[in-house]
């Protein structure tokens, strides 16, 4: 089995592994009553396998992601533009005093 296809399945288990913890997070701290309607209902089962599904399709695919960046190689070269150095150039302002009266701008 190819080692990206590995990696993928690996992170996808993780996900899911995720998506229950999360789901009994939820349950245990009863996040806007989630805890009586999945177990107060009779289809509350669904309820908490679409939770289940959903969280572990998306935590599969984030887990999977930060996987893949982290494969990237460090680039050593260097960074940030040419180096150069700014020079101050003197800039002659003519100073001029200005009385403003009231009503005139």
């Amino acid at each position: 089995m190819p080692k990206l296809i590995r990696l993928y399945i690996q992170s996808v288990a993780i996900g899911f592994g995720l998506s229950v913890v999360f789901l009994g997070g939820l349950t245990w701290m009863d996040v806007a009553g989630l805890r009586g309607l999945i177990f107060g209902s009779s289809s509350g089962y669904l309820a908490a396998v679409m939770l289940i599904m959903f969280n572990g399709v998306f935590f599969g695919g984030v887990q999977f992601a930060i996987s893949i960046m982290r494969m990237a190689e460090d680039d050593e070269t260097p960074r940030g533009g040419l180096r150069q150095h700014l020079v101050p150039i003197p800039v002659r302002v003519e100073q001029r005093s200005q009385h403003v009266k009231r009503g005139q701008r």
